[in-house]
């Protein structure tokens, strides 16, 4: 079966409502009560049912991904709130980010429900807590990103005194979840647009589809807040990074040759950068992560909102709703490897793991200044 052949648009969508014979093909929602089909895009009804196989499948690869993020991103919250060391304010940022991930692998239930039971099978109601909890983690999340990229630059470019305080984190913390909720409400409640299945009719979101200037309007503006807003916030403070890093090191290496030393830092200044700079490639990871996920499924969005429908099939629209899934799974796993004091304290508590994190040296104040040899003329 094709999923992405559009000429079976010219059969009647009224055929999406019943289920044919052992030949005749089923149609999208043909399983899905008269009541709920005024809920479900019009679009998708008039594309065959997919094989049992695919959506097993489907459920099956969502299992793997809710065990993988639920493990993960749980270990963060717990490391990360449970040791004092690592309850810092720029780490209330990452804990957010975990909680986002946590919380948009919750929601899979309900689409393991759908995908086995093939269709529509939890609902409206289940449709709607789906996408509001993916509202919710996914905005949150790319908020998040942008709050993390501003305290890098920070901490990197104003070590003295750029660093947050614990108000001010949990200031901006408040912010970012005063921000999100309210696109999550919003479609809930039916204010502005609403929430509808999508592709094989087993996941849901913001309805993207119906073609009305309402509808266009809040896609334009959500496109605006959620994605185009902390996308150019990730970019600017990570390329701030970036030159800053640059322009130091430039300057060190000058001073350096004037005095006739190697380095003008000394060992714990060394590893301090050392870990800030690991941090930071953490980070720029996580957030690289966030936009190659998100990316897709924004311009997924826009096509429905403003362009040719005809190139949005299901089986095309499942691909951003996996990937963005696997990033959840990711995130954490990026943090294990590259922050170095989680590293640690995973090695302390779960020994079983076998990580090999050397602690950072903080006595030693063995400073490099070795006198090179004068140049001969």
């Amino acid at each position: 079966m094709n999923f992405f052949d559009r000429s079976n648009l010219s059969l009647p969508i009224a055929e999406a409502r019943i289920g044919g014979g052992d030949h005749t093909p089923k149609m999208l929602g043909w399983n899905v009560a008269p009541e709920d089909l005024k809920q479900i895009p019009e679009h998708w009804l008039s594309y065959e049912e997919p094989e049992a196989s695919l959506h097993y499948l489907l459920g099956l690869l969502y299992i793997a991904f809710t065990f993988c993020s639920l493990t993960g991103n749980g270990l963060v919250i717990w490391v990360f709130t449970a040791v004092k060391s690592l309850r810092t304010p720029s780490n209330v940022f990452i804990v957010n980010l975990a909680i986002c991930d946590f919380v948009m692998m919750v929601k899979t239930p309900i689409f393991i429900y759908n995908s086995f039971h093939r269709g529509f099978a939890s609902g409206i109601l289940g449709c709607k807590i789906f996408a509001l909890l993916g509202s919710f983690s996914g905005i949150g999340a790319g908020i998040t990103n942008a709050c993390i990229a501003y305290d890098r630059y920070n901490t990197i470019a104003r070590p003295m005194d750029g660093r947050l305080s614990m108000t001010k984190a949990f200031v901006i913390l408040f912010l970012i979840w005063g921000y999100t909720t309210p696109w999550a409400i919003v479609p809930f409640l039916e204010l502005w647009s609403r929430f509808v299945p999508e592709g094989f009719l087993t996941s849901c979101t913001f309805d993207y589809l119906t073609d009305t200037f309402d509808n266009r309007m809040f896609v334009g503006t959500i496109f605006t807040f959620s994605y185009v807003i902390p996308m150019s916030l990730i970019i600017y403070y990570y390329s701030q990074i970036v030159s800053h890093v640059v322009a130091h090191e430039k300057a060190l290496k000058a001073q350096a040759k004037k005095m006739n030393v190697e380095s003008l830092r000394s060992n714990v200044d060394q590893q301090k950068q050392s870990v800030e700079i690991r941090i930071a490639k953490a980070a720029i990871t996580v957030c690289f992560l966030f936009v190659a996920s998100w990316t897709p499924y924004a311009v997924l969005a826009l096509i429905g909102a403003f362009g040719d429908k005809s190139l949005l099939t299901p089986a095309v629209t499942m691909i951003p709703a996996c990937a963005c899934k696997f990033v959840a799974c990711i995130d954490p796993w990026v943090y294990a490897i590259s922050h170095p004091k989680y590293r640690l304290e995973l090695q302390n508590r779960m020994p079983w793991l076998a990580i090999n994190e050397k602690p950072v040296e903080t006595a030693s104040t063995h400073t490099e200044m070795t006198t090179q040899a004068p140049a001969t003329t």
